[in-house]
């Protein structure tokens, strides 16, 4: 089957992006992590679907690089947002429904390939702290910790030891590891379902703003810098319950093309 896929990267956080309006794609586990491999396929760190939806201006279906439908993807949803804006769905606003809800899209700004958009994320009403360690669900599970030196820290086998401890193993966990020099922010994450570091995330790093929060009273808005760029986000807070969150960044379309996908290659 011949598919013809669009190329997207948001901050670094890179994804494979298909039209499947008409409903007419569909493709097994094997085939998305081929698809995904960076060295047999076109590479990304996950893959989506835009497809229709009877409420909103579209609908995300987003895939780890495993292959596996996962949850929400803070990026690929800013991505998707910049994709139906270039297919001509959207203008400036939109609304689409991804696993763990609804979300609103504002396109900020275009210039050729390079947008800037902002989506509003899922409100957060729970933060568990357990030893210096803060859970959450932003849409999808973290659990953020600070550490010094970051940028020599095997981020890789560091998250894998969380990931796969037997309090996290089954249902997997995202890992944020940020750094504070003064007020200025560091993030590196391992993605569960990619299972190693990528140069962003989404949902990560608004994980992180969530917990600075507690750090910095009266503050709602934080630059978050990632190894993919900078990354913003912003959200009303009353009573431990964050709400009005805002991730705002670069979504760049890198290129598209065609391939034919056959999972027994």
């Amino acid at each position: 089957m011949k598919i013809h896929f669009y190329k997207y990267h948001g901050a670094g956080n890179d994804f494979i992006l298909l039209d499947n309006r008409k409903g007419e794609i569909r493709l097994s586990a094997a085939d998305i992590s081929w698809l995904c491999d960076r060295h047999l396929g076109v590479g990304a760190d996950g893959l989506m679907l835009l497809e229709t939806s009877s409420n909103y201006d579209f609908s995300m279906r987003y895939f780890n690089s495993d292959g596996n439908e996962s949850t929400m993807c803070g990026n690929g949803g800013r991505c998707l947002t910049a994709f139906a804006h270039y297919l001509g769905l959207v203008d400036q606003k939109a609304s689409f429904l991804a696993i763990d809800g609804a979300h609103e899209g504002i396109i900020l700004a275009v210039e050729s390939n390079h947008y800037r958009v902002k989506i509003r994320m899922k409100e957060v009403s729970a933060v568990q702290c357990l030893n210096d360690r803060y859970i959450l669900d932003t849409g999808s599970p973290h659990l953020v910790l600070f550490k010094k030196g970051l940028e020599k820290l095997d981020i890789r086998a560091e998250g894998k030891k969380i990931r796969y401890s037997p309090e996290f193993m089954k249902e997997g966990i995202n890992v944020d590891f940020v750094e504070l020099k003064g007020e200025v922010v560091f993030v590196r994450t391992y993605e569960r379902g990619v299972e190693d570091e990528t140069l962003s995330c989404g949902t990560g790093v608004t994980a992180t703003a969530i917990v600075l929060s507690d750090l910095f009273p009266g503050k709602n808005d934080f630059e978050i810098n990632t190894l993919g760029g900078v990354l913003k986000v912003s959200f009303r807070s009353e009573a431990g319950v964050f709400t009005d969150i805002w991730l705002e960044g670069p979504a760049v379309r890198v290129f598209e093309g065609e391939y034919s996908v056959n999972s027994n290659q």
